[in-house]
């Protein structure tokens, strides 16, 4: 009954937010309005001011610093930790075990045959004439390079002094060996269409212009035998035996972490486990070579936490790693000592210290403007560059989007530019 009730206050909600939805309009004259604003644009010129060019000598105070710490203290909080050791198998380990029989692999190579049908090749040669400006002018510079080549002329010179393919030019027009699939429909047809080996066709029209195409090779399409197909098949089949032993290996590694004398060596030893050590696994975020590993978060942190010395898991990671793992000690959340990060506070200081910097001295310039001073003078003593004045419009990737948000911030100007001081991230 409770659901039923909660269902129906839903479909209610629901509705009503429909039909406000559905009722919403734009009338021609907001939209127009809406349309000139987003199309406005604003013409502006910048100076940019970087901040470490205002490097200072002066010493950090060690009050400032010790300020700086404790209004940050959350900057350096570590969360809780654990030194954790683990072993692990991964499926690969896993399938490097596995044997495949002859006849396995008869019997997938008799099931899977038609996958391993190759494709007719053929070799070809090719000579692009491109549409250009004028594409009945292509078309007859084709239909004489054609000529040519079917008099007897050397089929690569003729490519090399009329082709215009930047790929196969320079290689007398050689395109190699290629299957249907790898051209384009009009000169795939063409090409597996030539009757014989030297035989010329064209031209051929495809998106690229006119082609002229010179067969120079034929490759029967066929089966893999078994001996060329066993690498792929040895693979596949290893790989799902692999995956069935997976699960096996997981069973058993679950009943052995209850005997009472096992160890994270003896049951490494036992499966051939890969150990490890991570010095440092972090609550949330973990630690390589595991990663985040929520699995194992979630028994380590978790409510229902392992102690110390005992073994967790099995967990599989990323569908292809069985770990199993201990606790060996573990660090509560905790800040970070002032001398560990004290000289990451110091340059924290130090840039804090020329941003002030060069804020105040594009204030200072922003009075120099006021009072008349040319754009140019100001930026020529601040020894900054600076670009002619240019429209922008709204989203510009060209300026800076801080800036740009408080060129379409200003009032219209009345009696001349309106000067702004900007900081910038």
């Amino acid at each position: 009954d409770q659901f039923k009730d909660d269902e129906r206050s839903t479909l209610r909600r629901r509705q009503l937010l429909a039909g406000i939805v559905s009722s919403d309009f734009v009338t021609p004259v907001e939209a127009a309005r809406a349309q000139a604003l987003q199309s406005e644009e604003r013409e502006i010129q910048y100076a940019v001011l970087p901040a470490d060019s205002f490097h200072s000598d002066a010493p950090i105070d060690p009050a400032a610093i010790e300020a700086y710490y404790q209004a940050h203290q959350a900057d350096y909080r570590v969360p809780e930790s654990v030194d954790l050791r683990y072993a692990q198998l991964t499926l690969q380990q896993v399938a490097a075990t596995e044997t495949v029989s002859a006849a396995d692999l008869q019997k997938a190579y008799d099931k899977e045959k038609s996958g391993f049908i190759l494709p007719e090749r053929r070799e070809a040669s090719h000579i692009l004439i491109p549409f250009g400006k004028d594409p009945a002018a292509a078309l007859k510079q084709a239909q004489q390079v054609l000529a040519l080549a079917k008099s007897g002329q050397s089929f690569a010179a003729l490519a090399k002094k009329y082709s215009q393919d930047p790929g196969s030019a320079k290689n007398g027009g050689s395109l190699g060996w290629m299957d249907r699939s790898s051209f384009v429909k009009p000169f795939a047809d063409a090409l597996f269409a030539i009757p014989a080996v030297g035989d010329i066709v064209g031209p051929v029209k495809s998106q690229y212009g006119y082609h002229i195409i010179k067969l120079d090779g034929i490759q029967p399409g066929r089966t893999k035998t078994l001996a060329e197909a066993t690498p792929q098949l040895q693979a596949q089949l290893k790989q799902s035996q692999a995956t069935n032993h997976f699960g096996d290996i997981e069973d058993s590694l679950q009943q052995r972490l209850q005997d009472p004398g096992a160890s994270l060596a003896s049951l490494a030893k036992a499966f051939n486990l890969t150990s490890g050590e991570v010095p440092q696994f972090l609550q949330g975020s973990g630690g390589a070579p595991l990663g985040a590993a929520s699995p194992v978060q979630s028994q380590i942190f978790g409510a229902s936490a392992i102690a110390a010395d005992t073994l967790g898991g099995p967990v599989i990671l990323d569908n292809d790693k069985m770990v199993i793992f201990e606790v060996a000690a573990r660090q509560p959340p905790h800040v970070k000592p002032l001398a560990d990060v004290r000289d990451a506070i110091i340059a924290a200081l130090q840039k804090q210290r020329q941003t002030e910097a060069a804020l105040a001295a594009a204030n200072a310039a922003r009075t120099q403007l006021l009072s008349g001073t040319s754009f140019d003078q100001v930026a020529k003593s601040l020894k900054v560059s600076v670009d002619p004045p240019k429209f922008v419009g709204r989203g510009d990737p060209s300026v800076p989007a801080e800036l740009e948000s408080a060129a379409f911030a200003s009032p219209k100007p009345a009696h001349g530019p309106v000067y702004e001081a900007v900081p910038l991230q």
